[in-house]
């Protein structure tokens, strides 16, 4: 009885509802999911912005992002910029550029991007 209130506790679970649900709305023929996507390889993603702040590297301004997919997080960095329009929290977003890895943590610097109605 114990496993099944186990598995039954699992698919509950809000935070792994949403992220299967965000896997089938942004799957499509030319992006790749976060968790798949290559470092130092051009890649397409989509996914939803989780946070949005102003983060000052180098002296330089930086808007930087959290791009979460349903199956992994990617930080997007904007360099030389404080706003950009339409990029907060909630909006879904499709990018495109090379993944880097930075401090430990996967990055986008300075993505092509596309607002996602």
């Amino acid at each position: 009885m114990g496993r099944l209130r186990d598995k039954l506790s699992d698919w509950a679970n809000t935070a792994d509802q949403e992220a299967r649900d965000l896997r089938t709305v942004y799957e499509a023929k030319d992006v790749v999911s976060i968790a798949d996507a290559v470092d130092r390889e051009v890649v397409r993603l989509r996914g939803t912005l989780r946070t949005v702040t102003l983060r000052p590297r180098g002296g330089v301004p930086a808007l930087e992002a959290e791009l979460f997919d349903g199956t992994g997080l990617l930080t997007v960095v904007w360099l030389g910029r404080r706003h950009i329009a339409g990029i907060t929290p909630g909006r879904s977003l499709q990018v495109q550029g090379r993944i880097g890895v930075h401090d430990g943590v996967r990055t986008l610097y300075n993505p092509r991007y596309e607002l996602i109605p």
